[in-house]
């Protein structure tokens, strides 16, 4: 569905990792927005009210990219730009397949060129497989976790000790903490303001929390507080499964090549499914889900 807002530019919603429009994360996507700056792309940003909106523009100079088939990327949670998305980069890949056809597209965003295949169509939507940039995992001390645990209402011992927590990098910051169980998971009740001011020092965008299926190591289920963004809870975070991907990968967690999927939004009604794909010799990590237009 695409809609002329009443003082901006068209909007087009597409909802991510979902093959129906009731589920997955909701984008706002403006194909056009040569000639919006800053202050234009909040406001619009913050009008649509979705976590973030992507903004596309012409490519810049030397962008390896198909024929008509590059262009500048940039996104906006409601309150303030964030250096990638990878929901709203689904979203504007489906958008622009709706128009263009599937194949191959080029992005660059922010944290650098990120490549995108939109294959065929899904049972509602095409599907979408996006490629992060290099990513990369830091330490972090016990200490500076605790006031990350104090905030969310965690207590040290509900952790998975398996899983240690860890800022994962793939386009944006994300710190990793695991929950020994899906029970502790399931229950995310936390201080909105405290956490956003403890994630702003440590450059975070989301929290990306998490609980690994003892049945099938395969399987995570997720959960993405927001607060930097104004949002409490994502229902389906790109760019932390792409920052999880690679986390996992250079722990040791998988193997070199492996095939993961990340159950989220459950628990806010908006089921979501992505699959997140690493390939040995290859830096990158593959992040891919349905995306169809919300209508």
């Amino acid at each position: 569905m695409d809609e002329r807002d009443v003082e901006g530019p068209r909007v087009l919603r597409y909802a991510a990792f979902s093959a129906v429009p009731e589920g997955g994360n909701p984008a706002g996507v403006v194909l056009d927005a040569a000639g919006m700056d800053d202050a234009a792309m909040l406001a619009v940003a913050a009008r649509v009210g979705y976590s973030e909106t992507a903004f596309v523009t012409p490519p810049p100079e030397g962008l390896a990219a198909p024929e008509g088939r590059g262009f500048t990327l940039r996104f906006f949670s409601p309150v303030a730009e964030v250096p990638f998305c990878g929901h709203a980069t689904v979203a504007t890949a489906a958008a622009l397949a709706a128009r263009t056809g599937p194949g191959e597209l080029v992005f660059a965003t922010p944290a650098g060129t990120v490549p995108v295949s939109v294959a065929g169509t899904e049972a509602g939507g095409p599907r979408v497989t996006l490629g992060s940039v290099a990513p990369h995992t830091e330490d972090i001390a016990g200490a500076d976790v605790a006031p990350f645990l104090d905030a969310l209402g965690w207590r040290p011992q509900e952790l998975d000790a398996s899983l240690p927590p860890r800022i994962a990098y793939a386009g944006a910051r994300h710190l990793v903490l695991a929950a020994a169980t899906r029970e502790r998971l399931a229950r995310l009740s936390y201080d909105f303001d405290r956490l956003r001011a403890l994630m702003l020092a440590r450059d975070l965008t989301t929290l990306q929390l998490v609980w690994r299926d003892t049945r099938d190591a395969t399987v995570f289920h997720v959960r993405d507080p927001f607060p930097v963004g104004g949002v409490v809870e994502d229902p389906a975070t790109g760019a932390a499964a792409a920052a999880l991907g690679g986390y996992l990968r250079e722990l040791g967690l998988v193997p070199d090549d492996a095939r993961l999927t990340l159950h989220q939004g459950v628990e806010l009604g908006r089921p979501s499914e992505l699959t997140v794909e690493l390939r040995q010799g290859d830096t990158r990590v593959y992040v891919s889900g349905a995306a169809v237009p919300i209508g």
